[in-house]
C-alpha cells in the first residue's frame, strides 16, 4: 500500500508540469507577438498554478523542482509586468515586479522593467536605483549601452525635477522645430490655499523675479487634431472631446494615483467648501496614495471636472507644436487647474509636448496668488465679459473694476461704437489718448485701456496712411507695447513689436533690456539671454498681428 501511495502522485505531477510548460510557452509566444492582453491572461494562469504548486511543495520528492518552479514564477511575473506596463497598467505592473523581486532580489529583467515603469511614473530616483542594481548583474555586460542610457536619462530628469534648471534655448531658437525636449515634472515654491478670487488657488511661497519657473506637469490626457471647416469642425471637435473623455477615464482607471489627483479637482459645485490638498501629493517622487479622502469618481463627476478644468491649448501652443491656425488641442493638467484667471495675469504657460510649463511673467511676492489668462486679455471689456461667461465666472480683477467704472463715459462709448462701424483707427486712437489725458490717467490705468484697444493701436501704428495723417499725435507702437506689458503682462505680440523696433533702430542697451524683460515674461528663464539675441538676429518674428 505504501509503495502504491508513493507511486500514485507521480502521474499527477507529470501532468501538472506539462500544463505549466504549455502555459509558459503560450504566454511567451503571445508576449513576443505583442498580444499584451492575451499574454497577461496566459501568464496569470501560469502564475496561479505555480503558486499553488509551491504551496504544496512538501508533496514533491524532487529537490530541484521547487527552485526551478520559483525561477519560472519570477520570470513569469516579470513578463506579466512588462505586458501590463505596455498597456500602461503601471500600478499592477509594479506589484508584479515587487513579487518577482521577493523571489529573486537581483533579478536582472525585473529590475530593468521596474526601472522603466518608475521612470514613466516620474519617480526618477527610485528608477535610478533599479538600473544601478541591474548593472551589478552579469547580464548587464550585454546590455551596458541600454542601461547606461536609462541611467543618464534618470540622472538628467532627477536633476531637472529637483532644481527646475530647464534650458529650452536651442529648441526655441530653431523655431520649435523637431522633437520637443524631454522634460521632468517639477514643483517649485508654490502651495494650494483658499482664494479670494474663487474657491482654491495656487500661491507663491517666497519672493521671486519674473521668468522664474513655478512648475512643470504632465497631462493626464490630451487630444489634438486639425479641424476642417466650421460646420465639419464642430462635429470633429465633438469627436475629439469624446476621445479625450475616454482617455481620461482610462488613465484614472489604470492608475490609482492619477485617480486620486483628479478627484481633488473641482466639479463646479460648492467651490468654497472644497478641501485644500497637500502639495506633497503633486510632487513627482510621491509614491502611490493609499487613501482617497475625496468622493468616488464616477463618469458623471469626471465629466463635470473636465468641463471646469480642461485647458484648450492656445495659439502659441499651436505654434510650439508646429500646427496651423486650424489646430485644436485640449488636455487636463491637474496642478495647472488650481490657477485662477485674471485679466492682469502674473504667470504664463507654455505647452511642450504633453507637459505644461508655468512661469512668473512678472516679479511676485511671497503669499501672492498666481493667475493665468483663460482667454485673450488684449480684448475690450465687453468681449472679456462674454468670454468669462463661457467659463461660468465674472472677473472682478482691478482692471475689470476700473474699466467697468469708465464704461459710463460717453466719449469712450462713442469710440467703441465708431470702431465697430469702421471709424478711422488713427482718429479713434487719438481720441482715446486725448480722453485719457482729460481723465488724468496715469501708469497702469493707461496700460489697461491701451490693452483693451490693442487691435486699434496696432492697426493705426502699422498703417502708413494713419501714421502720415496723425503723426506724433498718436504714440509709437513700441511705447504702447511697453505700457501694456507693464499693466497687463508680457505677450508674444507685444514682444514682436519690441523686436521689430530693435531690428529697425539698433540694439541699444536700454532697448535690449526692455526686450529681455518682456522676453522673460513670455518664455521665462528656460530660454537664455543668448538665445534671445540669436532669435532676434535670425529674424524669426514676422511683423504680423
Amino acid at each position: 500500500m505504501r509503495e502504491e501511495e508513493q507511486q500514485q502522485p507521480q502521474p499527477q505531477l507529470g501532468m501538472a508540469e506539462e500544463l505549466l510548460q504549455q502555459l509558459r510557452s503560450k504566454a511567451t509566444e503571445l508576449l513576443l507577438r505583442e498580444e499584451w492582453v492575451e499574454s497577461i491572461i496566459a501568464y496569470s494562469q501560469f502564475i496561479t498554478l505555480s503558486q499553488d504548486k509551491i504551496s504544496k511543495s512538501p508533496e514533491n520528492p524532487d529537490p530541484d523542482f521547487l527552485p526551478k518552479l520559483k525561477k519560472s514564477l519570477c520570470l513569469a511575473l516579470s513578463n506579466r509586468a512588462e505586458a501590463r506596463s505596455r498597456l500602461r497598467e503601471f500600478s499592477q505592473a509594479l506589484e508584479d515586479c515587487d513579487q518577482a523581486l521577493k523571489i529573486e532580489s537581483a533579478h536582472f529583467k525585473t529590475l530593468v522593467c521596474k526601472g522603466k515603469i518608475l521612470l514613466n511614473l516620474n519617480r526618477y530616483s527610485m528608477a535610478m536605483e533599479c538600473f544601478k542594481k541591474a548593472q551589478l548583474d552579469p547580464q548587464a555586460c550585454g546590455n551596458s549601452e541600454t542601461l547606461n542610457g536609462y541611467l543618464e536619462k534618470c540622472k538628467k530628469l532627477e536633476f531637472l525635477s529637483r532644481t527646475g534648471a530647464f534650458d529650452l534655448s536651442d529648441w526655441v531658437v530653431n523655431g520649435f522645430r523637431g522633437k520637443p525636449p524631454e522634460l521632468a515634472e517639477y514643483v517649485g515654491a508654490i502651495q494650494i490655499k483658499k482664494s479670494n478670487i474663487s474657491g482654491r488657488g495656487l500661491f507663491i511661497t517666497k519672493n521671486i523675479d519674473a521668468g522664474t519657473l513655478l512648475f512643470v506637469t504632465k497631462a493626464v490626457a490630451t487630444e489634438r487634431g486639425i479641424l476642417p471647416g466650421q460646420d465639419l469642425g464642430e462635429n470633429a471637435q465633438l469627436v475629439m472631446w469624446k476621445n479625450f473623455i475616454e482617455k481620461v477615464m482610462e488613465s484614472i482607471t489604470k492608475c490609482p494615483r492619477t485617480r486620486s489627483l483628479v478627484s481633488t479637482l473641482s466639479s463646479g459645485e460648492d467651490e468654497n467648501g472644497l478641501d485644500v490638498p497637500e502639495m506633497s501629493l503633486f510632487r513627482p517622487e510621491t509614491e502611490e496614495i493609499n487613501h482617497n479622502p475625496y468622493e468616488k469618481l464616477d463618469k458623471n463627476r469626471v465629466l463635470s471636472i473636465l468641463d471646469v478644468n480642461s485647458l484648450v491649448e492656445d495659439a502659441i501652443s499651436a505654434k510650439v507644436l508646429g500646427k496651423n491656425s486650424d489646430y485644436y488641442g485640449v488636455g487636463l493638467w491637474v496642478l495647472a487647474s488650481f490657477i485662477n484667471h485674471s485679466c492682469i495675469p502674473n504667470a504664463r504657460r507654455l505647452h511642450v509636448g504633453d507637459h505644461v510649463m508655468v512661469h512668473a511673467s512678472r516679479d511676485l511676492k511671497a503669499g501672492e496668488e498666481i493667475t493665468l489668462p483663460y482667454f485673450d486679455v488684449l480684448s475690450p471689456l465687453n468681449k472679456r465679459k462674454e468670454m468669462s461667461k463661457t467659463w461660468d465666472f465674472d472677473c472682478s480683477c482691478k482692471r475689470c473694476k476700473f474699466e467697468g467704472e469708465l464704461s459710463s463715459k460717453q466719449d469712450l462709448r462713442e469710440i467703441e461704437i465708431g470702431l465697430e462701424r469702421g471709424m478711422d483707427v488713427g482718429g479713434a486712437v487719438y481720441r482715446l489718448e486725448e480722453g485719457m489725458r482729460r481723465w488724468m490717467m496715469r501708469g497702469k490705468e493707461k496700460g489697461y485701456l491701451r490693452a483693451s484697444f490693442w487691435a486699434a493701436f496696432y492697426e493705426a501704428c502699422s498703417s502708413e496712411k494713419a501714421v502720415k495723417n496723425w503723426g506724433r499725435r498718436i504714440p509709437p507702437l513700441d511705447s504702447v507695447a511697453d505700457s501694456i506689458a507693464e499693466a497687463v503682462g508680457s505677450d508674444e505680440r507685444l514682444l514682436k513689436i519690441l523686436f521689430a523696433n530693435l531690428k529697425k533702430n539698433g540694439n541699444g542697451v536700454v532697448a535690449l533690456e526692455r526686450a529681455l524683460k518682456m522676453w522673460r515674461g513670455v518664455y521665462g528663464k528656460i530660454v537664455k539671454k543668448q538665445a534671445m539675441r540669436s532669435f532676434l538676429d535670425l529674424g524669426n518674428y514676422e511683423q504680423s498681428y
